[in-house]
């Protein structure tokens, strides 16, 4: 795996705004070029959980929220919709929409032809109009030359919302994504609290880690406690110096004070939104 610490280490790359948020220090817009073919595979953070991988051609996105996220944001996508040449699959991890974002769906499926999702999900998404395909937990798909693998997540908290209270939400609803690639292994956890199967996966080359101190989600210790699982396993920081909600934990993870706690602190990175990460 080509090293890009240098360019993405936390320490370089993210600042405490006046409201006492970690955010990125810089953003680098995404050109047409991000979707090209290339001889490597990258991957670029899009802000929020949003991700691009672009596996030697093969482009998907992951939990894109591109625009009409309906909380304030410290910093718009590094790419709008309007500005997505193609993509071979969008998938997605759950309902929330600061995952699945309706507006950024509808606005690239003129050039995406699949959106992949766990089952309820995907259903949501064939209502909308989209082309939703479901899976079950553990189901593996292929999408180009990359292997996807739905792995489990605990994330149901709609079962405790008055407001979400509509049906009763199941631990299959939700999922993170295995991503084997012609470049080596990018493992999502996804929102998820801590579970056993997350310590006995096989060894990820790459881990896009949502480290928020959150019940719902890993918290940090979990999050620590994942990363030194796989000590050489690079860690790239999702979930965190988004939205403008200081007081969220959800959104407030801060990539310095991961790095201060795991095992070989030099594989946090933390790139600017929109700059590529390369395997």
């Amino acid at each position: 795996m080509t090293d890009r610490t240098a360019a993405t280490d936390p320490n370089s790359t993210v600042v405490t705004n006046s409201r006492g948020q970690a955010v990125p220090r810089s953003i680098t817009p995404v050109g047409r070029s991000a979707f090209a073919p290339q001889d490597k595979t990258s991957v670029t953070w899009l802000g929020g959980a949003g991700l691009l991988i672009n596996a030697r051609g093969t482009c998907l996105m992951i939990d894109p929220v591109l625009e009409g996220f309906d909380m304030p944001v410290v910093f718009e996508a590094p790419v709008s919709p309007a500005d997505v040449p193609a993509l071979d699959a969008v998938l997605l991890t759950h309902i929330d929409n600061d995952h699945f974002s309706r507006p950024t769906c509808h606005d690239i499926s003129g050039v995406c032809p699949a959106y992949h999702a766990p089952r309820y999900v995907a259903t949501v998404a064939c209502d909308e109009g989209l082309s939703g395909i479901g899976h079950d937990i553990n189901e593996t798909f292929t999408v180009g030359n990359v292997t996807c693998r739905l792995t489990p997540a605990w994330h149901n908290w709609q079962n405790d919302s008055k407001k979400w209270a509509y049906r009763t939400w199941e631990r299959e609803d939700y999922c993170g994504y295995w991503m084997d690639t012609p470049d080596g292994s990018i493992w999502l956890p996804g929102d998820s609290k801590l579970l056993p199967e997350h310590l006995e996966m096989p060894k990820p080359d790459l881990i896009l880690l949502d480290f928020s101190d959150n019940e719902w989600h890993i918290t940090f210790d979990g999050a620590v406690k994942l990363a030194n699982t796989y000590p050489n396993a690079r860690l790239l920081c999702i979930h965190w110096g988004t939205v403008d909600a200081p007081d969220w934990s959800t959104f407030n993870g801060d990539p310095r004070a991961l790095a201060a706690h795991v095992t070989n602190p030099e594989r946090v990175l933390a790139p600017a939104p929109g700059e590529a990460v390369a395997l």
